[in-house]
């Protein structure tokens, strides 16, 4: 069974990406692409919200900076300079890419089995290192049957679910082909399976 695990990880002091989103908490730093190379050095490709230019050329974990315009960079990182953390070499796991990075904090997607993601969690919690969990969910079964998934898709397409609604029940269950009835039922339960799987997340993003 995959699991997808959404966690928040606080950077050690000496992270590129770390101290940089430190310097400037005002900023998002998106990391697009990352490439680790051999004797702890690596490559990034990455966006920021603000302009970044002297904090990455000033860091001593970066070798070089290449300004692509449009606050985006690529960067060659010095050995140690910062690529994943320890925890997540040990535990043999790549996060999802593009990942962010605001004050310090990196936001990973994680797609691994239940027992890595406890793994994972284990080692932070023994070394100390701040994280959040943000969310678990399992993707190795479906959340929706094939039909549910064309009428979730032709219901969102259609702005059913906009506000103000751009097609009527009875328009969708017309494009659809289906009762005004049925298709309430199918929708009613595909709300029920988005909404109980996304409840957790819900609730820890809202005051």
């Amino acid at each position: 069974m995959v699991n997808q695990l959404r966690i928040e990880v606080r950077l050690p002091e000496g992270h590129w990406s770390g101290d940089v989103s430190r310097q400037r908490p005002e900023a998002v730093l998106r990391i697009e692409e990352t490439m680790p190379l051999a004797r702890g050095r690596g490559t990034a490709k990455l966006s920021s919200s603000s302009e970044i230019t002297s904090e990455l050329n000033s860091h001593s974990g970066i070798d070089e900076v290449r300004d692509l315009g449009g606050n985006r960079y690529e960067v060659d990182i010095a050995p140690k300079g910062g690529g994943y953390i320890k925890e997540i070499r040990e535990v043999g796991v790549i996060p999802q890419s593009p990942f962010e990075v605001r004050d310090g904090w990196v936001d990973w997607i994680i797609e691994c089995s239940a027992g890595k993601s406890r793994e994972l969690v284990q080692l932070l919690r023994d070394g100390d290192v701040p994280y959040r969990v943000v969310s678990t969910r399992s993707t190795g079964s479906r959340m929706l049957t094939p039909r549910q998934r064309l009428i979730f898709d032709s219901a969102l397409n259609e702005g059913y679910w906009d506000t103000p609604r751009r097609i009527t029940l009875s328009a969708l269950a017309e494009l659809l082909e289906l009762s005004k009835s049925t298709l309430s039922v199918h929708l009613h339960k595909i709300e029920g399976v988005v909404l109980n799987s996304f409840a957790d997340e819900v609730r820890r993003n809202s005051p």
